[in-house]
């Protein structure tokens, strides 16, 4: 497998202006980047003069010594108007009051990554005052692997769709090692979390309400910490890019919509090591929270590659009627895992679509062919995922 062939399209955001690439450990942002930016055509045509890696413990230690170190090397080196990427910036946030002057004085555009965004809110550190757009790397999505052999629900529940997870061949210690990096790493090097036990603990919690609706108080006592701590930890997982909330849709008028977000993590596998499960079969409760997730995973990177003012929300109404996911006001999906969708699978969009609002109503699932029922299409998730990302959708 290539890291050439991702679908985020670099070149057409740093052709003309700087960008934060945020993505979670391990979805291949580095080698992404050197393989598309660095000795290929565009770096010619760009003028990529600089690749920085803040993991390099000795330029981090440079840098630290002498936070203009940047500036001197891009004035011996006379740069102008050329590309420079700096790999895991929130190493070093203080970096950025350089990175922007560079910009304002040399007509510098940055590529900067990082694995997560705590440090960078935290520190209050200058973000470019919007001289820069700002993107999500994923893990693998059916645009990308659709067409291997392995791009299939068993599979995908074992090994998730993280690169290194995806080709492993020690899942499960590579699965832990993932895992233990994160807390040791990400956690406790970023001071996040000062009892990291009692964080292990919450996120073994969280991992069994993945895909559900957020409820702190009970997490809390499940995890046996404060409430205000479950509140700063799921802060915590987003910041460092672990999982992201899914807000409610709330313009609807004949039926009240709730107000509370859903948490997924960003990965399957993680998810599931993270609980001690193995991959779920066909017709466990587990089989049908990973099938959603799937479509969850893909629903985002489709809309932060393809379309990133587009919003992906959920609707729940106060009697409890739901539809899994919404795109805008243009797209109401739910997400079944099942082989034959019946009328109980639509009660939710048919609810919905009483309000008129939106234009198509879809249920993803795992029959052999796309139909109708009463004016709402049924679509295999393949089918679906392969019209998303063709711009169907």
């Amino acid at each position: 497998m290539s890291f050439n062939s991702r679908v985020l399209d670099l070149q057409k955001v740093l052709a003309h202006k700087s960008l934060f690439l945020f993505g979670p450990r391990q979805t291949g942002k580095s080698s992404f980047i050197r393989n598309q930016l660095v000795g290929g055509e565009f770096a010619k045509e760009n003028n990529v003069a600089l690749f920085w890696t803040l993991l390099d413990g000795r330029l981090r230690l440079r840098l630290l010594s002498d936070i203009g170190l940047l500036r001197q090397e891009v004035k011996v080196r006379n740069l102008h108007d050329c590309v420079i990427v700096i790999d895991e910036i929130q190493k070093i946030p203080e970096l950025l009051d350089e990175i922007h002057l560079l910009i304002e004085e040399r007509n510098i555009r940055f590529l900067l990554t990082g694995s997560s965004t705590r440090k960078l809110k935290n520190t209050g550190v200058n973000l470019l005052g919007g001289r820069a757009t700002e993107r999500h790397f994923h893990p693998f999505c059916f645009a990308e692997v659709g067409s291997h052999e392995n791009y299939n629900i068993p599979f995908i529940f074992e090994h998730g769709l993280l690169p290194s997870m995806f080709f492993s061949e020690d899942l499960d210690e590579d699965l832990a090692a993932y895992i233990n990096t994160y807390l040791t790493e990400e956690i406790a090097a970023e001071g996040a979390a000062r009892n990291i036990p009692a964080f292990a603990r919450f996120l073994n919690t969280a991992a069994l309400t993945n895909a559900q609706i957020l409820n702190y108080t009970n997490i809390a006592n499940d995890a046996q910490i404060p409430v205000q701590t479950v509140r700063q930890w799921y802060q915590v997982l987003e910041d460092t890019l672990l999982g992201y909330q899914i807000e409610p849709f709330t313009k609807t008028t004949k039926r009240k919509a709730i107000a509370t977000a859903k948490f997924y993590f960003f990965d399957i596998a993680i998810a599931r090591s993270l609980r001690n499960i193995p991959a779920p079969v066909e017709g466990t409760t587990e089989y049908g929270e990973y099938f959603e997730q799937l479509i969850c995973m893909e629903l985002k990177a489709w809309i932060d590659y393809t379309r990133p003012r587009s919003k992906l929300t959920y609707w729940r109404s106060t009697s409890n009627m739901e539809v899994d996911f919404c795109v805008d006001e243009e797209i109401a999906i739910e997400a079944k895992s099942t082989m034959n969708v019946t009328e109980k699978h639509l009660k939710g969009l048919k609810a919905l679509r009483e309000e008129g609002i939106f234009k198509r109503y879809v249920v993803v699932c795992q029959e052999e062919h796309p139909h109708h029922i009463d004016g709402i299409e049924i679509l295999p998730w393949k089918y679906f995922l392969s019209e998303l990302w063709e711009g169907n959708v």
